[in-house]
């Protein structure tokens, strides 16, 4: 297990990460790029963390938002490893638990993240973001992160035929994109 420090949107945060998870030596640029690009005035009520990883996503707008945030992901090191980086930052109001994709979800939210995983697959990739509306309260977001050379154009034409879509960040062929219900 390693610890990194992180600043983000300029607060400190610590990151245990170990093998087997992504982005195992610390904060990855298109994360910090997501999280740099949602306007956290505008998230409010309860969000998910799609994929959560070591946490990064649902544990830094837990502590920038206040809101209620469930976390999940289908890898066990992952959900240890979030579980720990909770208590670490000590963050309230959070939850983390497996699920696959949608499977062990049972409610609505007004926003989700995600920062997909990509070597999972085409079809995990568009289970995660094609099925989020139907985890989405009224007037729901849906914020990804995905890279032009990982398909981000023709899943912005996808995605546009469920959702209303708008690209609010593009740098360093990563893309963040902003579906809404």
């Amino acid at each position: 297990m390693v610890k990194t420090e992180s600043f983000v949107l300029g607060r400190k945060f610590i990151f245990y990460t170990d093998n087997g998870v992504f982005s195992k030596d610390g904060l990855d640029f298109g994360s910090r790029l997501l999280l740099e690009s949602i306007p956290l005035e505008e998230v409010g009520g309860k969000v998910l963390d799609m994929g959560c990883g070591y946490g990064v996503l649902g544990i830094v707008i837990n502590k920038l938002t206040s809101c209620y945030v469930d976390m999940v992901d289908v890898n066990l090191r992952a959900i240890h490893l979030s579980k720990i980086n909770i208590k670490e930052n000590h963050c309230s109001n959070i939850d983390v638990f497996e699920s696959n994709v949608y499977e062990n979800i049972n409610s609505k939210y007004s926003t989700i993240v995600t920062n997909p995983p990509i070597r999972a697959g085409k079809k995990v990739v568009y289970n995660i973001v094609m099925d989020a509306i139907n985890y989405l309260g009224n007037d729901g977001k849906l914020y990804i992160v995905i890279r032009k050379e990982q398909g981000a154009k023709s899943l912005i034409k996808d995605l546009e035929k469920i959702y209303s879509v708008e690209v609010i960040n593009k740098k360093k062929g990563f893309y963040i994109i902003k579906c809404s219900v």
